[in-house]
């Protein structure tokens, strides 16, 4: 394990922080919940009294200096915080409920070998966006997180839909509403994220950023990462325990 790497309870304390501020479209989510509303099972009961709170809650865009300068520690705090994308139809966002660390002198980064012309970006400040096609399907996002020149990043894994629901749909397609936006591809795809986002400051004033938690986060687990195979033991994926739209084993 990285010397730098911490432990999810070490950092619990300041994961747990919520600021009420400005989200523009909170009507999308009211549009998504009455059209998706009675489609899933008893279980999402609870999702939707959550939901519907949220519409009465606001974030803000976080700032670079609240990001941790650190790979694993990052990929802890994003837990419970808000992606958005504002598109031309829309706001689209989601809670990020699963994350994955890719440190320094990972083996299974892509920064292991070096710089190259394909994952320049993820070279970048900490808080950019490295975008990058896999198996010539889906995009995959992630989180810079170190300083400028070293390359580490935090894969998102998976989202909690808020805002945008039927929009997410257009770009999904009929699908349940907890496999939306569950799994890196499905991301990509549910919040229309591709290459031309690679690069993008998510601390910015861009279309595309990150903000605040919006609820509580609630208990957060750590476990190995999943579908690699080098340095496959270390304890680098991180995820709200119990939510069920974390796209992998969530307790």
């Amino acid at each position: 394990m990285n010397g730098r790497s911490t432990s999810a309870g070490r950092h619990g304390d300041s994961l747990a922080a919520t600021v009420k501020l400005c989200l523009e479209s909170d009507d999308e989510l009211e549009l998504g919940l009455q059209q998706v509303r009675g489609q899933e099972d008893p279980s999402m009961d609870k999702y939707w009294q959550r939901s519907e709170a949220r519409l009465a809650r606001k974030v803000r865009r976080l700032r670079r200096a609240e990001l941790p300068l650190d790979t694993a520690r990052l990929a802890c705090y994003l837990i419970g915080k808000t992606l958005v994308h504002n598109l031309p139809g829309g706001t689209v966002s989601g809670r990020i409920v699963e994350t994955e660390a890719y440190v320094v002198g990972d083996r299974a980064g892509h920064a292991y070998c070096g710089r190259t012309p394909r994952n320049g970006a993820l070279y970048l400040e900490r808080g950019h966006a490295y975008v990058y096609l896999i198996y010539g399907l889906h995009y995959l996002l992630n989180v810079t997180s170190e300083r400028l020149g070293v390359g580490a990043g935090v894969l998102l894994r998976a989202l909690e839909p808020l805002d945008g629901i039927a929009l997410m749909r257009r770009g999904r397609g009929a699908v349940r509403l907890v496999d939306l936006a569950r799994g890196p591809g499905r991301l990509t795809d549910a919040l229309r994220i591709g290459s031309r986002h690679d690069g993008l400051d998510l601390c910015g004033g861009g279309p595309l950023w990150l903000g605040t938690a919006r609820t509580p986060t609630g208990v957060i687990g750590r476990s190995e990462r999943i579908g690699i195979t080098k340095e496959a033991h270390r304890l680098l994926r991180f995820y709200e325990q119990g939510n069920p739209f974390v796209s992998g084993p969530n307790r």
